[in-house]
């Protein structure tokens, strides 16, 4: 009988109460022998599930908005640490405890739950299973960010001023904005992630693009929700600027 190899390209996620943990004991000392670019790659999701869910639409949620900004000031610090010194406990219980929070769903209490930009790395990764995950939304994320950014400026200098002390008037909120993500991008940088496709992967081509494209909008049929909601058209354009 013979067996042949079958993909399909997909990533999918099965999300219900059965798969979810009624309560986990955590020992930040089982991390210290995970490497730079693993815990690199985590730090980068721990961010992600947060950010995204901050920029979701929503209305009056003051104490949530200042949950989420702490966890992604806080994570953002302590993954340098852990790169820098891997056995700092207090910086990985950091992380770890960032990891809980920004997974358990708290910081989306009052706004959306849908994480627009990992449509774009689930869809990555999918095509190239070698891909870690926050490796691949690192290299995203900035292009995704500047694409979305004039859509919810309000939000972004919100971001800038509380996750990287920028502050900004009304007047001044673009460049806040701007200031904030090339801080998160120089970030990503200095722990070792790519910030482009093409430092990402040198199997990624710029062919791969309208794939990866088609695959996150369905052949043209999905729209992904978000303060700009972002049909094949607005997909494509964000795949070619990460490139």
């Amino acid at each position: 009988m013979e067996f042949r190899e079958s993909r399909i390209h997909q990533k999918k996620g099965i999300n219900c109460p059965q798969n979810r943990m009624c309560f986990a004991i955590e020992d930040p000392c089982l991390t210290f022998s995970v490497p730079a670019y693993q815990t690199a790659c985590g730090a980068v999701d721990i961010t992600m599930h947060t950010l995204e869910r901050f920029f979701n639409k929503g209305d009056h949620t003051e104490l949530t908005d200042a949950i989420a900004c702490s966890i992604m000031r806080e994570n953002n610090r302590a993954a340098k640490i852990c790169i820098e010194d891997p056995t700092n406990y207090e910086a990985r219980a950091t992380m770890m405890w960032a990891s809980s929070l920004a997974h358990n769903d708290l910081t989306g209490l009052g706004r959306g739950k849908f994480l627009q930009l990992h449509q774009f790395e689930h869809a990555l990764s999918a095509l190239y299973p070698e891909i870690a995950h926050g490796a691949g939304l690192a290299a995203l994320w900035p292009a995704w960010a500047r694409y979305n950014m004039p859509y919810n400026m309000e939000r972004w200098a919100q971001f800038a001023e509380n996750v990287w002390g920028i502050k900004a008037d009304a007047a001044h909120q673009e460049e806040a904005a701007s200031r904030a993500i090339d801080m998160q991008e120089a970030y990503y940088r200095s722990i070792g992630m790519p910030v482009t496709l093409r430092e990402l992967s040198d199997r990624i081509s710029q062919d791969d693009l309208v794939t990866l494209c088609d695959m996150v909008s369905e052949n043209g049929n999905r729209i992904l929700d978000g303060p700009k909601p972002l049909d094949r058209s607005d997909i494509l354009a964000i795949f070619r600027n990460a490139y």
